[in-house]
C-alpha cells in the first residue's frame, strides 16, 4: 500500500491516529494554521504527485471551519498533482437539510455535496448518512457505513434478559430493522410528532415493550430530546431498561444534562465526532478499525460492502 498517503483534518485528530495505527500507516504531513482574520491557511508538506490520498475529516461542529478546511486542503493537494482523493468523513454535516420539507428553504446535503466534488474529491467514505438517499446528491461513489455494526459484539456482551430493539421514529426503521436482523431480534418503533427542529413530542409505542430490554437504534444525538422522551415513553409502557446506540454524538445544547437526568440507562455512541464531556452513562466504541479496513479494500478496490453482509 505504498502508493497511497493519509492525511487528517483537525476535526477528529485522535481518529486519524488510531486508523493510521491500524493502517500501520503514518499521517502524511499537512500544516493547517490561520490569518489573523480567521481564514484558514494549509500547506502540504509532502509530495503527493501521483498519490492516491485518503484525507479523515468530519464536518461536526464547527461545521462551517470544519468544512472549510476538507475543501481548502483538497484543493491544495488537487493543485499538487495527486492521482485520487477520498474524504473519509465520518460525520457528514447538514445532512438532515436533505429535501425541501416545506417552501423556501435549501438543500443543504446537496450543497454541500456539489461543494466537495468541484472541490476535487473524486469519492466519499462515510458513517450513517442521516438520508440514505443523500448518496445520490453525489456523481462520484460514495460508501456509506453501516454504524450499526459497531453496536453488535457490545450489545451481546451486556447479556440482556430480554433484547428488543426499537427505532426512535419512523424514519429510522430502516436502521434498526438492519440491526434487529443481524441481532436476530424482535423490533418496536415509537411514533413521535415534531413539533419544530430540535423538539419532539412522543406520541405511541407501536409493539409491546413490557418486561422486555429495549436497545434503540438511531444515526445520531444532538440535543437528546428525542431520546430522552422516548426512553420515558418506553418505560411507562413497561420497559425494564433503556439502551440507546447511535452514531454520531453531536450533543450539541443540554443534550449532557438530559442524559444524566433523564430515564435512559446508557447511550452507546462511536468516535465519529469527539465527545467534550465524560459521564457513566455513555460508553464510546471506536470506528477506526472498520473505517481503517475501508480505506485498505477501497486502495486494493476490493469489496467493502461484504464488511455489512448478513445472512
Amino acid at each position: 500500500m505504498t502508493g497511497y498517503m493519509l492525511f487528517s483534518g483537525t476535526a477528529n485528530k485522535e481518529l486519524s491516529k488510531e486508523i493510521s495505527k491500524y493502517l500501520e500507516q503514518p499521517l502524511s504531513l499537512a500544516k493547517v494554521t490561520r490569518f489573523s482574520d480567521g481564514e484558514i491557511n494549509i500547506k502540504i508538506k509532502e509530495s503527493v504527485r501521483g498519490k492516491d490520498i485518503f484525507i479523515i475529516q468530519s464536518t461536526s461542529a464547527p461545521a462551517n471551519a470544519n468544512l472549510m478546511e476538507l475543501l481548502i486542503m483538497v484543493d491544495a493537494l488537487k493543485r499538487s498533482s495527486a492521482k485520487s482523493i477520498t474524504a473519509v468523513v465520518p460525520y457528514y454535516g447538514y445532512a438532515r437539510q436533505d429535501r425541501k420539507a416545506e417552501p423556501r428553504v435549501p438543500i443543504s446535503a446537496k450543497l454541500v455535496a456539489n461543494l466537495m466534488e468541484t472541490a476535487g474529491i473524486t469519492r466519499v467514505v462515510t458513517v450513517d448518512l442521516h438520508a440514505s438517499q443523500i448518496q445520490g446528491f453525489f456523481d462520484i461513489p460514495v460508501d456509506n457505513l453501516y454504524g450499526a455494526v459497531l453496536f453488535n459484539d457490545y450489545v451481546k456482551s451486556k447479556n440482556l434478559k430480554n433484547p428488543i430493539v426499537a427505532s426512535p421514529d419512523i424514519g429510522g426503521v430502516a436502521r434498526a430493522r438492519y440491526f434487529a436482523k443481524t441481532m436476530g431480534l424482535d423490533m418496536v418503533i415509537v411514533d413521535k410528532r415534531r413539533e419544530k427542529a430540535n423538539h419532539s413530542e412522543v406520541m405511541n409505542i407501536i409493539g409491546d415493550v413490557a418486561g422486555k430490554d429495549v436497545i434503540m437504534i438511531d444515526d445520531m444525538v444532538d440535543t437528546a430530546g428525542t431520546m430522552i422522551k422516548a426512553a420515558s415513553a418506553l418505560k411507562k409502557k413497561g420497559a425494564t431498561s433503556v439502551m440507546a446506540c447511535c452514531t454520531h454524538p453531536v450533543l450539541s445544547g443540554p443534550a449532557y444534562d438530559r442524559i444524566e437526568n433523564g430515564e435512559l440507562d446508557e447511550l452507546v455512541i462511536t468516535n465519529t465526532i469527539p465527545i467534550t464531556k465524560e459521564s457513566k452513562k455513555i460508553k464510546v466504541l471506536s470506528t477506526a478499525k472498520m473505517l481503517g479496513e475501508v480505506i485498505r479494500r477501497v486502495y486494493n478496490n476490493e469489496s467493502v460492502n461484504s464488511l455489512f453482509e448478513t445472512n
